[in-house]
């Protein structure tokens, strides 16, 4: 395969822009990246670039802008089907809409045709990486990552474990949830791109025996990751704190487990008090914020200043969450900021929407920047993709202020192309 150098403008990420500012990352009006062998081999000055690499082919994206493909950092592939439902809060969204559909995914053919049709639908939109949760069926994990596989995208996912409060149907067994979830992360854990994450929904419909049952296949394999939910809505805490009244608060009940440590993904985390947040941090665990989610069914407001002490990536939440675009998740973050006095600036929304939900996802060293070495998953975006856009982008005096409409205003018709290893992406 030659080598492949897209020419455009480029944004290298060179540090953390929470704590450093925009001068964490590098614009080059006249970049260029290029790739070999599905990898990141160089980048720098476009022009330079093409005089030393002569032979590789050149894809001239114009003033359109590379970035790394997007990582959506905490998703649920199977509510793909019942986004936009209306009128539920956090428990009667469950009931009403999730639990009813995920029984689907009993027949590994809905699976298949579900899982396809999620991993198109976010590669229109961007998104090279998921971290997903997947349904108490193990065939609905097999369905994610062969259909990710066939894509070529990096892939986190899980069988999401329930022995309590579900419905008959989409309950296992501490035992059946300890060997189901060991035999897939034998059969998939780092088999290409694939990582797998153990799964607990949340403590509220797990027992503490298999809360502490998944706490010690974690031990036993900790070079994966953990993905759970935690302080999403009041009413949840309240649950948790009535079903583990022993427990110091809802972080608690899954520390008691051997649950809380580096690989930790925690979606949401509204609501922490003043311990979870320190015993987070120090744990060297991460959050996923997800800003649509949380509006959409009414959970509360993410505080992104914890984006300064701790690992923080960005995530849709599908379905929980109203759109597949993780331009208008980077929007929704911006208004729940704003809401909370804080206007979080473009380059750090570009920042969560790629090395931080890597790094969230402890994928940092393979994707996430544009960076020599790096795999060569890269989104490119137009940034006057509607009439709308153009008229305020043409307007901008710099980089982050041509960029910010098409983080405000943007959707699927930004994405310009999508490389996924190097390559174009392209339909299972």
């Amino acid at each position: 395969m030659p080598d492949l150098l897209l020419l455009g403008q480029t944004l290298e990420t060179r540090g953390n822009p929470f704590l450093e500012g925009p001068d964490a990352f590098r614009h080059t009006e006249h970049g260029g990246v290029l790739i070999r062998d599905g990898r990141i081999a160089a980048l720098g000055d476009g022009a330079d670039l093409r005089a030393r690499h002569p032979e590789a082919e050149t894809v001239d994206h114009g003033a359109r802008l590379i970035l790394p493909g997007f990582v959506d950092a905490h998703v649920h592939y199977p509510q793909t089907g019942i986004i936009a439902s209306w009128g539920k809060r956090l428990i009667d969204w469950l009931n009403t809409y999730t639990f009813p559909e995920e029984m689907r995914f009993s027949d590994p053919g809905v699976a298949a045709e579900v899982a396809g049709r999620y991993l198109d639908l976010v590669l229109s939109h961007g998104t090279t990486a998921v971290a997903s949760y997947c349904t108490i069926h193990p065939g609905s994990v097999d369905a994610l990552f062969e259909a990710a596989a066939s894509r070529g995208m990096a892939c986190v996912a899980g069988k999401t474990c329930m022995d309590r409060n579900a419905p008959d149907g989409l309950r296992d067994t501490v035992q059946s949830a300890y060997d189901d979830s060991l035999a897939l992360l034998r059969r998939w854990h780092l088999a290409g791109r694939a990582i797998y994450a153990i799964t607990p929904r949340f403590s509220p419909t797990s027992s503490r025996e298999q809360l502490a049952a998944l706490g010690a296949l974690w031990a036993e394999h900790p070079d994966c990751l953990m993905q759970t939910h935690l302080a999403e809505q009041k009413e949840e805490i309240a649950w948790v704190a009535e079903l583990y009244p022993e427990a110091r608060d809802y972080l608690d009940t899954y520390e008691a487990a051997g649950l809380l440590g580096p690989g930790a993904v925690f979606g949401h985390c509204i609501h922490l008090t003043a311990r979870e947040r320190a015993r987070i941090a120090e744990a060297d665990a991460a959050l996923a914020h997800c800003p649509t989610s949380n509006s959409f069914i009414g959970s509360g407001l993410f505080d992104l200043e914890l984006a300064k002490g701790a690992r923080v990536g960005l995530a849709t939440d599908t379905g929980g969450g109203s759109s597949f675009s993780m331009l208008r998740t980077m929007a929704a973050a911006y208004e729940i900021g704003q809401l909370r006095g804080r206007a979080a600036h473009p380059a750090e929304l570009l920042w969560l929407a790629t090395e931080g939900s890597a790094r969230a996802l402890r994928l940092e060293a393979e994707i996430g920047r544009l960076e020599a070495g790096r795999v060569a998953d890269i989104v490119v975006l137009d940034l006057a993709s509607t009439p709308a856009i153009a008229q305020r982008a043409v307007r901008a005096d710099d980089i982050w202020e041509a960029v910010f409409p098409t983080i405000m205003m943007g959707d699927d018709r930004a994405v310009s192309a999508v490389y996924v290893a190097g390559r174009p992406a392209q339909p299972g």
